[in-house]
């Protein structure tokens, strides 16, 4: 698993992730979408520590600097 996330990709998908969790449990955010959000947001946070998204591949995207060597 090569890195295809760079740092500003990583921080606005924990940021998001962080305002999810928070709409959650102050219940702004319920139910079944709430639930949904969760676990959306919990890939995001996922997926920014281990700097890899599965969709990227997929896609071809790569946030990260290319390492010229």
């Amino acid at each position: 698993m090569t890195k295809n996330m760079g740092s500003t990709d990583q921080i606005v998908r924990v940021v998001i992730a962080l305002i999810v969790g928070v709409l959650f449990f102050t219940k702004v955010i319920s139910g079944i979408l709430g639930i949904v959000l969760l676990v959306v947001a919990a890939v995001f946070v996922l997926t920014s520590v281990v700097s890899f998204c599965p969709l990227y591949t997929i896609f071809g995207i790569r946030t990260c600097p290319v390492d010229s060597k």
